[in-house]
């Protein structure tokens, strides 16, 4: 178990070369490590807290310069961690950075674990549990609605409906626990039916928050689409079209596309990972029959296909194989070349595959690419609308916590309705609130608190 009564110490900012690069220190001995190493260009005296002050690091062994940097210290508890903390702003080359992170550990400091900065927070009260997992969701956002959500859960917005509905199960269980301790003197509380009502009520609101879970995790997680069909139907062309960039290679001749092209594209604020494929065909060679097999693969593992036909040539055994290897998947049905004369029908294709209206597009000239684009978005959303709401549920942990609450809900409410021992109903309302207490990391494990930050980034 990680202790936070020592100093750590790491590098914030990514590898490579930037302009700035930043080494963060938290922790008790994080005022003692600043004096030790810098050297400030000004004879300011103590330094001041939450100020930026310019001056050197310095090697106390050497005295050689480390770095010309600029510094901050936030002392305890007005820091992310909450506790002490040092930010040294310097020059962004991976060796200087390293440099002054290592002076920092020779004088007191540790490596610090990934994500122990932001479990700090987390065990200074700083964030609760699901705001801290809001800062992981913050940095792998894709699109501005999946920032926009995390930045959200990161403000406390899920935190504080979560609190209403604790207040409200609290309020409940202290009505139920007083028709216990007054049975003996037959004092009533209330009728039953007022709290099955209230307890009702809760999981309406519960069963709200889980509602958005679907549009939570696309937004979050984004949309996995494998572009696929047979060689030279224009499958390079498409990614390359949608991605309004040269990404992949575009020639007429069969088989080019061997491995596996992947680029993220928004669409509504979804971030929909395109992958183009080889095409598939019945092959000889060796590479190539490897490559078809990768393909299916991939498909097996897609959220969506996009199955692309020619349109200028008639439809080949090998189109049909793609069809009805797809037809239990969500496809899009994309016929390629509309700029062309047609050699496909739509009453052909519905013969083939009954209800899956086909799309005609031209991806040389961009035609369609639009309505292409509308299109994966309705498959995905079910063809709804998503509110722009600021709390909508995208972690997992929380959804199967939430779950659970409304089980220990419903079995309270019908030992309420039952009239059965108010201690029964009592029990599973207490279950109730430990569940929603998961979610805050109120009762949260230790394993399940290491599996959680071990996903973040050092320096995080």
């Amino acid at each position: 178990m990680l202790t936070k009564d020592d100093t750590i110490a790491a590098i914030a900012t990514p590898h490579g070369v930037g302009g700035i690069g930043i080494v963060r220190v938290s922790g008790p001995d994080a005022e003692k490590i600043c004096q030790t190493l810098f050297r400030p260009t000004a004879n300011t005296g103590p330094l001041r807290n939450h100020y930026l002050y310019h001056g050197d690091i310095i090697s106390p062994e050497t005295g050689d310069m480390i770095d010309e940097v600029l510094l901050t210290l936030m002392r305890a508890p007005h820091s992310y961690t909450g506790e002490d903390t040092l930010e040294i702003n310097c020059h962004g080359g991976h060796l200087i950075l390293q440099a002054v992170l290592n002076e920092t550990i020779k004088v007191g400091a540790r490596p610090a674990e990934p994500g122990e900065f932001t479990r700090r927070a987390y065990l200074n009260n700083r964030l609760d549990l699901s705001q801290a997992e809001a800062v992981a969701d913050l940095i792998t956002a894709k699109t501005d609605r999946s920032r926009a959500l995390a930045l959200s859960s990161l403000k406390g917005k899920l935190s504080e409906k979560l609190q209403s509905i604790r207040s409200s199960l609290i309020e409940i269980l202290t009505s139920l626990e007083s028709s216990i301790d007054f049975t003996e003197e037959d004092i009533s509380t209330g009728p039953h039916s007022n709290l099955s009502r209230d307890v009702e009520d809760v999981i309406i609101r519960i069963n709200g928050i889980l509602s958005t879970y679907k549009e939570g995790k696309l937004f979050r997680d984004g949309l996995n689409v494998v572009i696929t069909g047979k060689p030279n139907v224009g499958k390079s062309s498409l990614l390359n079209r949608l991605l309004g960039e040269r990404r992949a290679i575009v020639t007429s001749i069969p088989g080019t596309t061997r491995d596996f092209i992947e680029e993220t594209i928004n669409i509504r604020g979804i971030p929909v990972k395109l992958t183009d494929t080889a095409g598939i065909r019945k092959s000889a060679e060796a590479i190539e029959k490897e490559g078809i097999k990768f393909v299916w693969e991939k498909v097996l593992a897609a959220d969506m296909v996009v199955i692309l036909i020619d349109g200028n040539a008639p439809l080949t055994d090998e189109d049909i194989e793609v069809i009805n290897r797809n037809r239990e998947k969500r496809m899009v049905l994309t016929i390629n070349k509309s700029d062309l004369p047609r050699k496909i029908t739509d009453t052909e294709l519905s013969d083939i595959i009954p209800g899956v209206e086909p799309l005609w597009i031209s991806a040389k000239y961009g035609g369609g690419i639009s309505e292409l684009k509308e299109k994966i978005w309705s498959l995905a959303s079910d063809g709804g609308e998503y509110m722009e709401s600021d709390i909508v549920l995208t972690n997992l942990r929380h959804k199967i916590s939430l779950e659970k609450t409304v089980e220990s809900l419903v079995a309270a409410r019908e030992n309420i309705s039952r009239e059965s021992s108010p201690e029964l109903a009592a029990f599973d309302l207490r279950d109730a609130l430990d569940h929603l207490g998961d979610i805050a990391g109120e009762t949260t494990t230790e394993d399940v608190l290491s599996g959680i930050f071990s996903n973040f980034c050092v320096g995080k």
